[in-house]
């Protein structure tokens, strides 16, 4: 498990208030609070430490090459490069990686942590934007160019966030590989189809383009063919993902093998000519299935901003537990959310309630088919696995939801701000009595 420590970087001032200021980042993370208090940059710095620890690990980069320059780079494709102040201080503990920033020392380390080098998966990273409503113009938007009154040409597609443009990678991959026949959304009977370069959307019988589907199915369709796709890729038997590496990558693992035994290396080629057929029983396939682990993703980090924007209640219920049953596949995948929703954060309360009547309930069926049709089994999440955290946009602190009967407590920012309208209106009712008859 990682955890991270944030001081007086943009929004976030004091940071966690316990243990240290050190937050653990669990198989399933939950950042609620305000606009500006922090949430999607507290996720960004778990994203971007996150692929540090990736790249440090499978030989990318070397320890030596990461300095300040170098993370403050990184923090712009981030969006994040305003928010250093003279006394920053971050830190992040990997699965095998330790990394720290302070500003006041001008001082950044990165290394790998060797005795803990054994037990890393290496996980496919995925940062979903609030933005991502713009990827169903995207692709007509990269075509575009528009001349200024001086005669300059001006490429559209470089207003396009990064982080925009990074999501819209995985998009298409995942449209060109789900989308083809139909690719079911989990709400309102539809479906959104991929063909001849067009995307469109089929909603009870109905045809019609996805740039004028409704905003809620522009916003969940990148969200959930992504995750979709993602989450099956890495579930993949590694022979099997080989199939698909990149010329470049797939170099790289020749060079690294041959190091190691050059026959390896030759095994290697041969699986990715011809398939895994040309293993034999005599081949140390665990072996090279280790190797090429450290190569070849296995795991996935969801990072997901706002899943409940533009959405009904009900359709936020089955997107989560979507997102819930994708991280679920593997142990070592995690997933990381900002909301506003305080529906988001009680429908996490059912699945981790879900998952304590199931096992109250042993070998009986019918209680379990009861539960199952609140919340589906693959979607169940034990309490242990959860860390809700909440960020305040005033003091810039923030603090762990805490637990009551098993369960996250309902005294969090979110319902409260829900429960504020019922005072709100015994204020006006009272008001309304002052008016007499």
């Amino acid at each position: 498990m990682s955890r991270i420590k944030i001081k007086n970087f943009g929004p976030i001032h004091g940071g966690f208030i316990e243990n240290d200021g050190w937050m653990d980042v669990k198989k399933v993370t939950m950042l609620i609070g305000d606009q500006g208090s922090g949430k999607s940059t507290m996720a960004k710095l778990v994203s971007l430490f996150s692929w540090m620890e990736k790249s440090l690990v499978s030989d990318k980069i070397s320890g030596e090459q990461l300095n300040v320059e170098v993370f403050k780079n990184l923090c712009v494709q981030q969006e994040i490069y305003e928010y250093f102040s003279e006394d920053t201080i971050l830190a992040y503990e990997g699965d095998v990686c330790n990394f720290e920033y302070d500003e006041s020392k001008k001082y950044f380390k990165g290394e790998i942590v060797t005795e803990r080098h054994k037990n890393y998966i290496l996980p496919k990273i995925q940062y979903v934007s609030a933005a991502r409503n713009l990827l169903t113009i995207l692709y007509s938007i990269s075509l575009q160019n528009i001349i200024d009154k001086a005669g300059n040409i001006i490429d559209m597609s470089s207003n396009i966030p990064f982080m925009v443009r990074d999501l819209n990678i995985e998009y298409m991959k995942a449209m060109e590989r789900l989308a083809k026949k139909g690719y079911a959304l989990p709400i309102n009977d539809t479906s959104v189809y991929y063909q001849n370069h067009n995307t469109f959307v089929v909603s009870k019988g109905k045809r019609i383009s996805m740039s004028a589907a409704s905003s809620g199915v522009q916003s969940i369709t990148p969200l959930l063919i992504v995750s979709s796709y993602l989450s099956g890729e890495v579930q993949k038997d590694i022979f099997e993902k080989i199939q698909n590496i990149d010329t470049n990558l797939k170099n790289r693992i020749e060079q690294e093998l041959s190091k190691e035994s050059e026959s390896l290396s030759n095994k290697f080629k041969q699986i990715y000519s011809f398939g895994k057929g040309v293993l034999k029983e005599s081949d140390n396939v665990s072996f090279l299935e280790k190797k090429l682990k450290s190569f070849i993703p296995s795991s996935f980090i969801n990072i997901v901003e706002e899943p409940e924007q533009n959405l009904f209640p009900s359709s936020q219920q089955k997107v989560l537990y979507s997102l819930l049953e994708h991280n679920n596949a593997i142990d070592s995948n995690k997933l990381i959310v900002t909301t506003h929703s305080p529906y988001i954060i009680n429908y996490l309360m059912l699945a981790i309630k879900a998952l304590e009547i199931e096992q109250k309930a042993g070998d009986n069926k019918d209680i379990k088919s009861k539960i199952y049709e609140i919340v589906p089994e693959k979607a169940l999440i034990p309490l242990q696995s959860v860390a809700i955290y909440e960020l305040d946009e005033k003091t810039g602190n923030i603090s762990c939801l805490e637990n009551t009967m098993g369960l996250p407590s309902n005294e969090n920012y979110l319902n409260n701000e829900l429960g504020e309208t019922n005072t709100l209106f015994s204020n006006l009712m009272e008001i309304e009595d002052l008016c007499g008859e």
